[in-house]
């Protein structure tokens, strides 16, 4: 049984023909890997550049400067590229980043080098909305998972290779080409985008905006209020329990702030004509049921990203290849399964598609913690691979179907809206995970964190062998702790599927052109 269509006013173009969508697609996929190799490249590269730059205490910033920039422009994006259109905005995200990644590469401190990471975020943010808002103008919604499953191999592809890439581009070169390789790839991505992406002319279609000056009017204050408020909530996430214990006057302050300043950007939103965050995506039943869903997935992510590596590496014993090898296989089944998701969503919908998948992702998060101990390096890649194919069913489905219940002018701020709560899902898994695999360090071994047990580990010195299975053991439980918690996400996200999604996504009729 297929989605049902309602009969609306929506104004979406009809889809590019494919002799047409060739050269866009290259630069989608050029413009997806630059936003996704760059939030993972500099990892490999900290000690290369901490011995040129200095600024050790702060490096950690290198990476929440970048997420935070993204994150909270996202909104600012969507909403953007439904009022401009999509090709200026891209174009200023693309040029944007470029900027960031030269800036960079120019550095002459720590302090600078944080600074203009957070350049390339703010482009960064263009990149990633603007894309996916784009990959569904492109394709009717029969078509659409080629085009998200290509987008979800790039992304997949580039996270796994960019420690690999800066790795040895700042062991063979210099630390500063990590950010100079951007820019032949970014200005091929440019040239095809400029020539390559037609826009439909929308004006005839939105009478209510039929003079310029209503059509350009942009909610500037919510927009500041927004980023204010992301990036008090973020900071606040991504340093505490590290810079600065949680009960602290710095995270009591900025979650404080942070409550404070969001009650203010509802207050503006309110009173806008053309809010940032309309309304609108949080009354839709589908939307915010989606929003939800995937702000969970956001959540689960955290522990095979983040923890799965230190588990292969510290318990294990694997190296770190072969550790990113184990996570790895993750992406390579993730793309498959949702390019092959609309022959299971054509027939039983787009919820019960996303449920199937969510369900069987709470199994595999569940069984991880009966491993054996220490086990084989196959079991949780098998876990990986099955974990994978579950999230490609559970993902994609709902992005497809999100899309496809809004018109076009509606459709970069529901993309918006949907990225935002996921990223903002990972950073509070970041925190939340963190805090627990700490705790469960502190009972079993009177004290410590995952990151100085996983150093430990990895140059034992004049450690005896019963020390280190101790050690390994610990981790161990800490990290099947945090899988115990990545199922109470997915738990929860499946519990929004059942509860808050429709049976069946409102699809509009000419969504299918």
């Amino acid at each position: 049984m297929t989605e049902p269509y309602v009969k609306g006013a929506a104004t979406a173009p009809p889809a590019a023909p494919a002799a047409r969508r060739g050269p866009v697609v290259a630069a989608l996929m050029l413009g997806m890997g630059l936003a996704a190799i760059d939030g993972t490249i500099v990892s490999t590269a900290v000690p290369q550049i901490v011995g040129d730059l200095g600024g050790l205490a702060v490096f950690s910033w290198l990476f929440s400067g970048y997420l935070l920039a993204v994150t909270v422009t996202l909104p600012v994006y969507g909403k953007l590229s439904d009022t401009f259109g999509r090709k200026p905005v891209l174009i200023a995200g693309v040029v944007l980043f470029l900027i960031g990644s030269l800036l960079c590469a120019a550095a002459w401190n720590m302090a600078s080098l944080i600074a203009f990471r957070v350049v390339q975020g703010l482009g960064g943010g263009a990149l990633q909305g603007t894309i996916q808002t784009i990959a569904a103008d492109l394709y009717p919604l029969k078509e659409r998972p080629k085009i998200q499953a290509k987008l979800s191999s790039v992304w997949a592809a580039s996270s796994v290779a960019g420690p690999a890439a800066g790795g040895l581009l700042a062991g063979y070169a210099d630390w500063r080409w990590i950010f100079l390789i951007n820019l032949p790839v970014g200005l091929v991505a440019l040239w095809l985008i400029v020539r390559h992406l037609k826009e439909p002319e929308r004006a005839a279609k939105e009478p209510a905006r039929a003079t310029p000056r209503a059509r350009v009017r942009i909610d500037w204050a919510g927009a500041l209020a927004i980023f204010a408020t992301g990036a008090l909530l973020l900071t606040a996430l991504v340093q505490g329990g590290v810079a600065w214990p949680w009960l602290s006057a710095p995270s009591l302050g900025l979650l404080a702030g942070a409550a404070v300043l969001g009650a203010v950007t509802v207050l503006v939103e309110r009173r806008a004509a053309e809010p940032i965050i309309p309304g609108w995506v949080w009354r839709r039943r589908t939307i915010s049921a989606v929003n939800l869903a995937l702000g969970a997935l956001g959540l689960l992510m955290v522990a095979p990203t983040v923890f799965l590596p230190t588990y292969a590496q510290s318990v294990l014993g694997l190296g770190p290849i072969a550790a990113g090898f184990v996570l790895s296989v993750m992406t390579l089944s993730w793309p498959i399964s949702a390019a092959f998701s609309n022959r299971i969503y054509g027939r039983i919908g787009f919820r019960l598609t996303a449920v199937v998948g969510i369900s069987l992702a709470l199994v595999l998060l569940l069984v991880f913690p009966f491993l054996p101990f220490p086990g084989e390096p196959w079991q949780p890649a098998l876990i990986m691979l099955l974990l994978g194919a579950a999230l490609g069913l559970f993902q994609l489905p709902l992005i497809v179907g999100v899309q496809s219940t809004v018109p076009y002018e509606e459709r970069g701020t529901t993309t918006a809206s949907v990225l935002f709560c996921r990223q903002v899902g990972q950073s509070v898994g970041a925190a939340l995970f963190g805090a627990v695999a700490n705790a469960v360090l502190a009972a079993r071994l009177g004290g410590g964190d995952l990151d100085t047990l996983a150093r430990a580990l990895d140059a034992p010195g004049s450690l005896t062998a019963e020390t280190m299975d101790g050690l390994r053991r610990a981790v161990d439980t800490a990290v099947d702790y945090v899988f115990v918690g990545a199922a109470g996400a997915a738990a929860l996200a499946l519990l929004v599927l059942l509860t808050l999604a429709p049976r069946r996504f409102p699809v509009l009729k000419e969504d299918e052109r």
